[in-house]
């Protein structure tokens, strides 16, 4: 028996098991199967809830929405773009209607994990904004604080003059970091400091470096940004897990 037609290139029929060995050739197969599972997964959950229900209204307002950011109010304009995107009216609609459904089962899986995952995740969700000298001898650092504390020299110009990390160009400066990625003893020690103070020498390896606290970054859920970063990672754990409970067979006709 042949395979069934699947696409022409060229005047040339290409079957399925004739894409299937291109995908293969070029490792891109898995990827194939792994976006056709996890589509099936998503709308078969969807289709089994009664509490993802979208109304007309709201898809057409988003459509609208969506022609004026894009400046296709016009109906010929419009029907162009939908044309060179391969779709028709219809279609659009039902994927801007999917797209508010998938945003609801997103949330009502992930809300009710949400405040015990970010208590989880804070530790790295936590950012600290620090700047740095680091130096190989330990009664250099040692020397180097003492300016700083006594005020005989600034922070950023020893930094710029003794430390020997390629930060010193910016005085030092190491930007925001994630508590949860520090080495223990560095988030220990700015774990009890302040904005402003300097802590070290801290031993790093073979070398010791001083470090000043610009500013604490804690992590919050009123952060829209971060929540929804959240929700994100618990839907596609979700997703994840489902997927791998999923068997699948490959049939295809020679």
């Amino acid at each position: 028996m042949t395979s069934a037609p699947f696409l022409t290139i060229d005047d040339q029929v290409v079957s399925v098991a004739d894409a299937i060995r291109y995908l293969q050739a070029g490792r891109k197969f898995d990827a194939f199967i792994g976006e056709i599972l996890r589509q099936f997964v998503i709308e078969r959950e969807v289709a089994s809830r009664d509490d993802l229900t979208v109304s007309s209204s709201l898809t057409e307002q988003a459509i609208i929405d969506f022609r004026l950011q894009r400046e296709l109010t016009e109906a010929q304009k419009f029907q162009s773009w939908l044309s060179s995107n391969g779709m028709n009216y219809e279609t659009f609609h039902q994927q801007v209607a999917a797209g508010f459904k998938l945003k609801k089962l997103k949330d009502a899986i992930a809300e009710p994990k949400l405040q015990e995952y970010f208590i989880e995740r804070k530790v790295f969700l936590d950012r600290v904004v620090l700047s740095r000298i680091v130096v190989d001898d330990k009664d250099m650092a040692e020397e180097l604080k003492t300016q700083v504390l006594e005020g005989t020299s600034a922070f950023e110009q020893l930094a710029r003059e003794y430390s020997i990390t390629d930060d010193r160009v910016v005085n030092g400066m190491v930007g925001p970091v994630s508590r949860g990625s520090m080495p223990d003893v560095l988030r220990v020690a700015i774990d009890e400091a302040k904005p402003g103070d300097v802590v070290g020498p801290l031993s790093m390896e073979t070398r010791w470096g001083l470090f000043r606290v610009e500013e604490l970054l804690p992590a919050t859920l009123d952060d829209d940004r971060l929540k929804q970063s959240l929700l994100d990672e618990l839907f596609e754990q979700w997703l994840g897990e489902k997927m791998q409970t999923m068997p699948i067979k490959l049939q295809v006709d020679e």
